[in-house]
């Protein structure tokens, strides 16, 4: 009789979801399937509403990666109005979003995934989490809270606020930095320099001892995207779309944002919420790509900043053509971590960051714009069409989560064929599967987690609806 497991809620990542583990009647995996179980709205209810309010309020669809939403909102805007944003205010753009990918990677890798590396994935849920880590590896710990607070600091003093700041609009931003801010900054540094080099150690021992993971947590073929400069070097905030296969193999490149729609389709699954892109010219499913860390190193020529580059190199020997295994995402991000730091840092001896030209203004001059930027989990885009008063008719948001939902459904299932034998499935099993989906950090709402123990609900299901077996963690 055939089976499915079910996971609910999927722990240890940034909103609600679940997951499907179908069984055969020899009890061996024959699928999987992650669904998002969340519904948020925010394209329709925005309609009606002024361009130039969308930035404060599509930010608020986050409270972890909110200046994502917002600059892609912002950038979106500049198309309307068909402006050139002044260099000032692009620079200041950049160094947030440095500071937001610094903060998401650091509570990626520290708090989300580093119990599962640290404390084994046997140790029961109400240990295998950052106040785990806090316990027995005091020092990281605080290292990491650290490090998430150097980023938030950088928003805060460019914005006001940590979380959702009222700064970036269409057109440019409403403030520069001051001298007071970057001096805050650059005394920050020295410690944000030593604990990106305690992550990247830390995280190359891990590998030594994690062969097998990165085998088998998601190490498939696929597409690749993201953005890249016009010599192909590291690209978040600007640039132009690149797709590269997994032969290294660039198969379109230098895309204006404002035509991806002719390069990514939209397909929609009845099992989840969350939309589930591809790369038109394969179709659906064969053009799965994916997006976030592990592609932008992929597809990038180099970094641009010493550091980082000596740690791309290393990077791209773990791969024949690109790097595949979706388990080395953890590798990706800290790799990324230094090469914010080290822009940051260079971004402080630039005086135009204190100039006070930082907006243009302009009409509805267009009535569709794209904003396009590179989010901690991968490329964002808004796309808002208005009429001749500025008022949205339209919004569609494509996340980089959507588009890694191929991807993921693909790893949950890699996972658990070579995990999974039989009914009986221990604890340490299940969360080798969950895990196959924090590689990716998801970020699918506003979201706050309960600490200690988190539930789980494991159902075995027979080909008839009859529950056979179930499990309950609460």
């Amino acid at each position: 009789m055939a089976q499915r497991i079910l996971i609910n809620p999927v722990t240890r990542i940034e909103g609600h979801a679940k997951i499907s583990i179908y069984l055969g009647d020899d009890g061996k995996v024959t699928d999987a399937a992650f669904h998002v179980v969340e519904f948020r709205g925010f394209e329709k209810f925005c309609e009606g509403r002024p361009y130039t309010e969308m930035p404060g309020i599509t930010q608020r669809i986050c409270g972890i990666c909110p200046i994502s939403h917002l600059l892609a909102s912002a950038k979106a805007g500049d198309t309307i109005m068909a402006v050139t944003i002044p260099p000032a205010a692009d620079k200041l753009r950049r160094l947030m979003n440095l500071g937001q990918l610094l903060q998401s990677h650091a509570l990626s890798f520290f708090h989300l995934s580093a119990p599962d590396f640290l404390l084994g994935w046997d140790t029961p849920p109400a240990q295998r989490n950052v106040f785990g880590i806090v316990a027995t590896h005091p020092n990281l710990a605080r290292a990491g809270i650290r490090l998430r607070q150097f980023g938030q600091e950088i928003i805060e003093t460019l914005g006001g606020k940590k979380i959702h700041p009222p700064w970036a609009v269409p057109g440019g931003v409403r403030s520069a930095l001051t001298e007071e801010g970057r001096t805050k900054i650059r005394n920050w540094l020295p410690e944000a320099y030593a604990t990106s080099k305690i992550a990247l150690d830390l995280f190359k021992k891990i590998l030594e001892t994690h062969e097998r993971e990165a085998q088998v947590f998601g190490n498939f073929p696929s597409l690749f995207m993201g953005l890249v400069g016009s010599d192909g070097e590291w690209e978040h905030h600007g640039g132009k779309l690149r797709f590269m296969d997994s032969y290294g193999h660039i198969v379109a490149d230098q895309i204006d944002a404002q035509n991806f729609k002719d390069y990514i389709g939209e397909a929609t699954q009845p099992t989840s919420y969350l939309k589930s892109p591809y790369y038109k010219p394969l179709g659906y499913p064969g053009g799965m790509y994916r997006v976030g860390p592990l592609a932008r190193l992929n597809i990038c020529r180099n970094i641009g900043t010493p550091l980082a580059d000596a740690e791309l190199k290393q990077f791209k020997k773990m791969g024949h053509g690109v790097v595949t295994s979706s388990f080395l995402y953890h590798y990706a991000r800290l790799i990324e971590i230094v090469a914010c730091i080290e822009r940051i840092e260079k971004y402080m001896d630039d005086p135009e960051l204190l100039s006070g030209d930082l907006r243009a203004d302009a009409g509805i001059n267009k009535l569709e714009g794209v904003g396009v930027s590179e989010a901690p989990r991968g490329t964002l885009f808004h796309q808002y069409a208005v009429d001749r008063n500025g008022l949205i008719t339209k919004v569609n948001l494509v996340i980089a989560t959507g588009q890694n939902n191929l991807a993921m459904n693909q790893t949950v299932a890699q996972i658990a064929r070579h995990y999974i034998k039989g009914k009986e499935i221990p604890e340490a099993m299940l969360n080798r599967v969950e895990h196959g989906i924090r590689c990716y950090d998801p970020c699918l709402s506003c979201s706050t987690h309960a600490v200690g123990q988190m539930p789980l609900q494991i159902q075995l299901v027979g080909s008839d609806g009859a529950i056979i077996k179930e499990l309950t963690r609460s």
